[in-house]
């Protein structure tokens, strides 16, 4: 699809940067489609409108409206251990990739390689978030995060595990303990109409009005703007810092807030 305007094709791109690595979470057939339509779209122009890009994303990652989590369950000796031998297992498995060009080899990619000075930079693979979908394996995590330190070196600070966004707390219970560790999920957002693209551009009071980090968070909002709603986005996420501490709070601990299951509208 071609567009008129450079800033029609930034928002594009910023939609398609936004979307492709989640669209990796939901089912295959949902992910291929979303890919697709991130491909076509491309991300030329991402630098443009990088630092708009880089708030949204931030943005989308806190806690709010737009975030789901799972409630946090009482403590247990068996849950911490099990927790420990994930991250064990994790930090095993990814200690290769703090060279990020053999994360590259073995198929992870950047997500929105065009945004400069992302908090976290996650490296995705597409393969391994489809396997996800079907089966848990802790040694082969869908992301990998990275932090950039005072030289600009790509530092691996850890990985993220995902699950379809269908899995009930039972079964992410099962790859990751609730007790030890909160799962998030993107819910209740509004998106333009697919042949009304350039509504990316549309903001309020300073924030993107659609997306992720948008400022419509109900669907009378998202019918009466003239969008599609969504009440549940993507997949399940879960981060593990394994690199970053040997605190169990820091390695499962994430910047969600305390935003419990099932609060956001269904």
């Amino acid at each position: 699809m071609i567009f008129s305007h450079r800033t029609h094709r930034s928002k594009a791109a910023l939609l398609a940067a936004l979307t492709f690595p989640f669209a990796l979470l939901a089912s295959p057939r949902s992910a291929r489609a979303q890919h697709d339509a991130g491909h076509h779209m491309g991300d030329s122009a991402m630098a443009d409108d990088g630092s708009m890009a880089e708030r949204a994303m931030g943005d989308a990652m806190k806690t709010g409206p737009h975030m789901r989590m799972t409630a946090l369950r009482p403590p247990s000796e068996g849950d911490s251990r099990r927790a420990a031998d994930l991250a064990a297992t994790l930090r095993r498995s990814i200690a290769k990739y703090q060279d990020v060009k053999v994360a590259e080899a073995d198929g992870y990619r950047m997500f929105a390689p065009r945004v400069k000075k992302q908090r976290i930079y996650h490296y995705t693979s597409r393969a391994r978030g489809l396997r996800s979908a079907v089966r848990f394996d802790p040694a082969e995590p869908t992301s990998l995060l990275y932090r950039k330190n005072e030289r600009g070196e790509l530092v691996l600070v850890g990985a993220m595990y995902t699950a379809p966004r269908t899995a009930s707390e039972a079964e992410l219970d099962r790859r990751v303990p609730l007790s030890v560790a909160r799962w998030h999920q993107h819910v209740d957002i509004c998106v333009p109409k697919m042949r009304e693209l350039d509504r990316w551009n549309e903001t309020e009071g300073g924030r993107m009005r659609f997306g992720p980090a948008g400022t419509i968070t109900t669907r009378a909002e998202c019918d009466a703007a003239g969008g599609r709603f969504r009440e549940q986005s993507f997949g399940w996420m879960v981060h593990a810092n394994v690199f970053a501490s040997a605190d169990p709070a820091v390695i499962w601990g994430h910047e969600h807030g305390k935003r419990e299951a099932g609060s956001g509208r269904r």
